[in-house]
């Protein structure tokens, strides 16, 4: 009977000595404040600064432009989130980072989505409805603003590759390998083609005007005469016009 009981003793102490201790370990942790993932939030202190100001009061469309800005950047802060989130996750799995950042991210998903309700009730405030649209609206003018920037930045991108690469557009002769020069004739545009070109130009007994055949090429003669055509048993016939067989076709009649 003892021999049964010390197990099942010694099961039950390491059960309740593991469940007070995440009990002490998560009070120890809610009250913890971590690092925040976003440093600071300027475009929300710009809004209640501005909302704030009675002396003059801040105009409308002021405010309402402070509020999409705000709203700009909580946009941008949702897709980090999403990026980040799986790829810290599976961080965590490995044991590669610790508590402290995953829970901190988890903060951060909390505030932003008060943050989110608190833009939506402004909105509305301004313009009954507007908070359904106002973050579509946001992504759509972070989307212009990226591709406002990449057209301001295209002159200096292409600066920067002209005087590293050279001009666009300028001729550079390279010498082809010896292997391809013996191989065959220069391509067209070569220095070589062009000299070889000259040179049957100027060879005796060509004509002015005659167009020049380039040197080593596979192209075959022009025929000027009729080809023979080969027959299904190998044997050639000459191919005859036909002025000459209607000619042949009418000795046979007389």
């Amino acid at each position: 009977m003892a021999s049964v009981l010390v197990p099942v003793l010694y099961v039950g102490i390491v059960i309740s000595s593991l469940l007070l201790f995440s009990h002490f370990n998560r009070k120890r942790n809610a009250g913890k404040i971590y690092d925040p993932y976003f440093p600071s939030h300027p475009e929300r202190d710009v809004y209640v600064t501005l909302l704030q100001k009675s002396d003059p009061p801040a105009h409308e469309a002021l405010l309402k432009a402070a509020l999409v800005r705000r709203a700009m950047t909580d946009v941008s802060r949702v897709v980090k989130l999403r990026e980040d989130k799986p790829a810290l996750q599976n961080l965590l799995q490995k044991g590669s980072i610790g508590d402290d950042l995953w829970n901190s991210l988890l903060q951060a998903e909390k505030e932003l989505e008060s943050e989110i309700m608190e833009v939506v009730a402004e909105a509305n405030t301004f313009v009954e409805g507007w908070g359904t649209i106002i973050f579509q609206s946001a992504g759509e003018m972070i989307a212009n603003e990226k591709m406002r920037n990449v057209y301001e930045e295209t002159a200096a991108s292409r600066t920067a590759k002209e005087q590293k690469y050279g001009k666009v557009g300028a001729k550079i002769d390279l010498p082809l390998p010896q292997s391809l020069l013996m191989s065959g004739p220069p391509p067209p545009g070569h220095p070589a083609h062009a000299a070889a070109l000259a040179a049957a130009r100027s060879a005796p007994g060509s004509r002015p005007g005659t167009p020049v055949k380039p040197p080593n090429s596979l192209m075959p003669p022009p025929t000027t005469k009729a080809e023979s055509v080969a027959s299904s048993d190998g044997e050639s016939h000459d191919t005859v016009s036909p002025s000459k067989s209607s000619k042949k076709k009418g000795k046979k009649r007389k």
